[in-house]
């Protein structure tokens, strides 16, 4: 049985559905999948990610890494210190959340002595913004001073770009592979609200990736193009230094596994994962797991290097995660345990540890990462 929604939670429900039904009257009655999710995310004071819900944490939606410890953040910044002092760049991350990676990443890093000039943190959601600054200010108060938000890529770039569990929160399209063909799945009013509509693909990108893709119908996946366009933007503006995207994904023979033909897509609600992305529009996040061999391709396009492709167990252990558990001492039961079972979450390959991946991609000369050391996989890719 899923969670209720409030009162007010279910009115903002609402409003959302009607902007949306509203969309998709003024796109002639049919609306591509990647247009409804991208509304149902990102429409100004409506949409998920940019009005004033509880997403992450316990009280929200989902748990993310840096909600579960620090030690997350802790060793991501122990893995990218040596690509600042070799760069001597800055350190931009990609939708930063509630701003608990962005506070535990600058605090040790602070530890290290290996602090950037700047933290940039690229945020569309206003509301997020407020958070993230709540955020810093309670937790590193002394290096505020470093800290900008930005609404658009710089044009140039050096240093590190960080990406956590971004990917999987752009919008997609959704394709399904016929006996006539591939056709673009889009969404369009039904009787009892929205309901699923497939039309020719008239994009031509579009068409050709999922020809190429050769899938034996009936077959219903997901094409991130804007997960493309977001590295290949990344891409151009990086001058020197390192790309790491963090998320839950495959490279694309798995991903487009002949057992996984109904797709990856999902909506999150109080912590409930759902095959259905109608529910309660404006209360569910929307996402998608990642075409890790279509990313690094992206990258590569416009000229970074493939660094790394491993399992996030093996890049947090490669880069000293379980050395800085053992800063904790057990004979504190309060607080190692904790701490404990977090890390067992982070690597476990029945939890996270195998189903997320961590991606490297780089322009110039860089120093190796730890956590690519044992176990590189990029030759799935």
């Amino acid at each position: 049985m899923l969670p209720a929604p409030s009162p007010d939670a279910l009115a903002h429900s609402q409003r959302v559905t009607a902007h949306l039904a509203a969309q998709i009257a003024a796109a002639g009655g049919w609306m591509p999948f990647s247009q409804f999710m991208e509304a149902a995310l990102y429409t100004p004071g409506l949409g998920y990610y940019a009005a004033g819900a509880t997403k992450f944490g316990a009280a929200g939606d989902f748990v993310t890494a840096p909600e579960l410890t620090p030690l997350f953040g802790r060793t991501l910044a122990r893995a990218v210190a040596p690509v600042l002092a070799a760069t001597g760049g800055e350190v931009l991350e990609l939708g930063a959340g509630s701003g608990r990676l962005a506070a535990d990443v600058l605090a040790e890093l602070d530890r290290l002595g290996a602090l950037p000039a700047r933290y940039a943190i690229l945020e569309v959601s206003a509301d997020l913004v407020e958070r993230q600054r709540q955020t810093l200010e309670q937790a590193i108060p002394h290096v505020l001073d470093r800290i900008v938000w930005l609404d658009a890529l710089p044009e140039s770039f050096s240093g590190v770009i960080l990406g956590n569990e971004v990917l999987d929160a752009l919008p997609v399209e959704l394709v399904h592979w016929t006996d006539a063909g591939p056709l673009q799945r889009g969404v369009v009013l039904g009787d009892g609200g929205f309901d699923w509509a497939d039309r020719p693909i008239a994009d031509p990108v579009l068409r050709l990736r999922a020809e190429a893709l050769d899938l034996v119908p009936p077959y219903l996946s997901e094409i991130n193009l804007a997960a493309d366009a977001l590295v290949a933007s990344l891409g151009s503006c990086l001058r020197h230094g390192l790309l790491l995207m963090i998320d839950y994904g495959f490279y694309a023979r798995e991903y487009y596994h002949p057992q996984r033909h109904m797709g990856t897509l999902r909506a999150h609600y109080r912590h409930h994962a759902l095959d259905d992305p109608f529910h309660l529009p404006g209360l569910c996040d929307l996402t998608a797991h990642v075409d890790f061999s279509a990313i690094a391709k992206a990258g590569m396009a416009v000229g970074l290097t493939l660094a790394g492709y491993t399992s996030q167990a093996g890049f947090l252990l490669g880069s000293g995660l379980t050395e800085l558990l053992l800063e904790i001492s057990p004979a504190d039961a309060g607080a190692y345990l904790p701490q404990a079972n977090a890390v067992q979450r982070l690597v476990s390959p029945a939890e996270m540890g195998e189903l997320f991946k961590v991606l490297a991609l780089t322009k110039g000369e860089i120093p190796s990462l730890a956590g690519f050391a044992r176990g590189d996989r990029q030759h799935t890719l």
